[in-house]
């Protein structure tokens, strides 16, 4: 089964993208599954389940999305084993452009939205440097130029990604992002293989449920800014 992740911020246009490209594979249906990452709440079920695509809805709370991933990925992989599929695409949005939910030797892509400004590939972080394709959305809507731009912002922060234009509505781009798929690798299992990038570290009183501000409430690891006189 080849394993592809997919991530982006949210309302990027990731399952969009997703959506257009299970169609562009022309794949047998019931043979890809998604398996979809959130936060607090998601209604992206409904239109992977509209599409007849199996899919499982994983919401994190009050867990550092990052930390959820990482300790539930292998569980959706022999989901996908069991359910026979041939390819399983697990979504997930960076809320803190901190996250990077990808895995060395698995395909990555990350999804961002043209219309976020110009300047927002050099905010992403890790989640856009450390992936193998780019997608970016809703570059019809802007000129040429801004594109250009934007496309140059990228190579910034990650030289060797493959940048892919893809509309979300009418899919145009979609069969490039098919065409790069097939480099995925197929696996049995996640076990003993690593993140490409770190977790978030932070463990602190307010991590563990501490509302109370104060520096006499605050212990684990905390990080301070340094303010300097005027």
């Amino acid at each position: 089964m080849k394993l592809i992740t997919v991530a982006g911020p949210p309302s990027s246009g990731k399952t969009a993208v997703v959506l257009k490209l299970i169609e562009c594979l022309d794949m047998p249906k019931g043979s890809i599954g998604v398996v979809k990452f959130d936060c607090l709440t998601s209604f992206d079920n409904i239109s992977y389940e509209e599409a007849g695509i199996p899919v499982q809805m994983g919401f994190s709370g009050k867990i550092c999305p990052d930390h959820y991933f990482v300790s539930n990925v292998e569980d959706a992989v022999q989901w996908g084993m069991r359910s026979g599929f041939e390819m399983l695409i697990t979504e997930s949005a960076g809320l803190c452009n901190r996250c990077s939910p990808y895995i060395k030797g698995i395909l990555s892509i990350c999804v961002i939205d043209n219309l976020s400004g110009v300047n927002t590939p050099r905010k992403i972080g890790p989640m856009l440097k450390f992936a193998d394709i780019v997608v970016v959305t809703k570059g019809d809507i802007v000129s040429q130029a801004e594109r250009e731009v934007f496309a140059f912002n990228i190579k910034q922060v990650n030289t060797s990604a493959k940048i892919i234009f893809v509309n979300g509505i009418t899919g145009q781009g979609s069969f490039m992002l098919a065409k790069y798929l097939q480099q995925a690798l197929d696996v049995h299992t996640l076990r003993d293989m690593k993140l490409r990038f770190t977790t978030p570290s932070s463990v602190c009183s307010y991590c563990t449920g501490e509302t109370t501000i104060g520096e006499a409430y605050q212990m684990g690891m905390m990080k301070k800014m340094e303010f300097t006189e005027i």
